[in-house]
């Protein structure tokens, strides 16, 4: 119960420590967040839990993979918000978007995966 309760001990105070600095400076905030924080964090807790090199190299590589859907949140957000809409409508149209290129990606990722069909 100790490692569960350090884990979202560590995890949390990162989110805060961001959230705060983003107060601050949108650029530092923004740089921040672009660090691979949270995949560091689920890498090192994995690794901790398992031991397994094997399935961090599958994990590294997904999200390499998932990246570039997640892209779509940010971009869609800021075109909205610019364009005048609000703020709450905004992030859930960003995060609808989001989620259908997420699904786009998985179906993909999924095609890859079991390599060229027959037929």
């Amino acid at each position: 119960m100790t490692q569960y309760a350090l884990k979202i001990f560590v995890s949390a105070a990162l989110l805060v420590a961001v959230a705060e600095a983003s107060k601050r400076s949108t650029l530092l905030g923004a740089l921040l967040v672009s660090l691979p924080l949270t995949s560091l964090l689920a890498i090192t807790w994995l690794y901790l839990d398992t031991g397994d090199t094997a399935r961090i190299a599958d994990l590294s590589i997904e999200t390499v993979w998932m990246v570039v859907p997640s892209l779509a949140l940010f971009v869609v957000l800021a075109w909205m918000l610019r364009a005048g809409h609000g703020f709450w409508l905004s992030l859930v149209v960003a995060c609808a978007v989001t989620a259908a290129c997420y699904a786009g990606a998985t179906w993909l990722l999924a095609q890859v995966r079991s390599g060229p069909t027959s037929g």
